[in-house]
């Protein structure tokens, strides 16, 4: 899996020839914070990915002992003399750089191996799946600095936790580890190797008829954000057009004898 980057970029990105991309943010000594330098590098990475027609499945990682840990703060917020649309504007384009994940219609995984903290959080949950090791921390720590959340992360939470659980952890400016984010529903596996257990995944993904993969992902977050006969609408298309594909023709075909 050759690196497309060179040197000491903040942002790596690979892809293998079945279309399995790789980003990596880069900048372990700063425990992969998103400066300038490496929200910009994200944002064009995940750009990337969104032009290759041949794209099959993105891994996110961190490289050294950190996912991500979070935004860059006195960038964003050391100049107090600031009027709060201009802090608004800046806060944009962090939230920018990873939400871009959200858009991308093919399966999406995040390998978290340390922390992922604040927008580190909110990258990891745009993701559609979280793969978790041991020593993984998903941290909220807004009310702790007086901050209010953001980046999506009440969204996010409220998603994954339902309010209750979700308020408790954003108020409390809470943490919660690799074992306990799986029982919570924040993660779905735990993995001693989060990355080698995502590209496991990847690999069976994209191994995926492609239109198959997209759709089901469609299809489920249909199910999250519309009724159920808007759901069952979306379903019947994808399985009538999924029932040409020569695999389930090979399926039926073996009922015939």
């Amino acid at each position: 899996m050759p690196d497309h980057d060179a040197g000491h970029a903040k942002v790596l990105r690979t892809r293998t020839d079945d279309g399995r991309w790789t980003i990596t943010l880069n900048d372990p000594d700063r425990r992969n914070a998103l400066d300038t330098d490496l929200r910009d590098g994200l944002a064009a990475a995940i750009a990337e990915v969104a032009a290759d027609p041949d794209a099959r499945t993105l891994v996110i990682a961190g490289a050294g002992t950190a996912f991500c840990a979070g935004a860059d703060l006195p960038a964003l917020f050391g100049d107090t003399g600031r009027a709060v649309a201009d802090i608004r504007t800046d806060l944009h384009r962090v939230y920018d750089s990873f939400l871009r994940v959200l858009a991308l219609p093919i399966p999406t995984i995040a390998a978290i191996q340390g922390p992922a903290v604040g927008a580190g959080l909110n990258l990891a949950m745009a993701c559609d799946t979280r793969i978790v090791g041991p020593h993984a921390q998903l941290i909220a720590p807004f009310t702790k600095i007086g901050l209010h959340p953001g980046g999506g992360c009440t969204w996010f939470l409220t998603r994954a936790l339902g309010p209750e659980r979700a308020l408790q952890l954003l108020l409390d400016g809470g943490s919660v580890d690799g074992p306990e984010a799986v029982r919570i529903g924040l993660a779905g596996t735990l993995a001693d190797d989060p990355l080698a257990a995502a590209h496991d995944r990847a690999a069976r993904w994209a191994a995926l008829d492609p239109s198959l993969a997209r759709d089901i992902k469609t299809s489920v977050r249909t199910a999250t954000t519309a009724d159920f006969a808007a759901s069952l609408e979306f379903e019947s298309w994808a399985q009538a057009s999924s029932a040409t594909g020569p695999a389930i023709q090979e399926t039926v075909a073996r009922f015939r004898r």
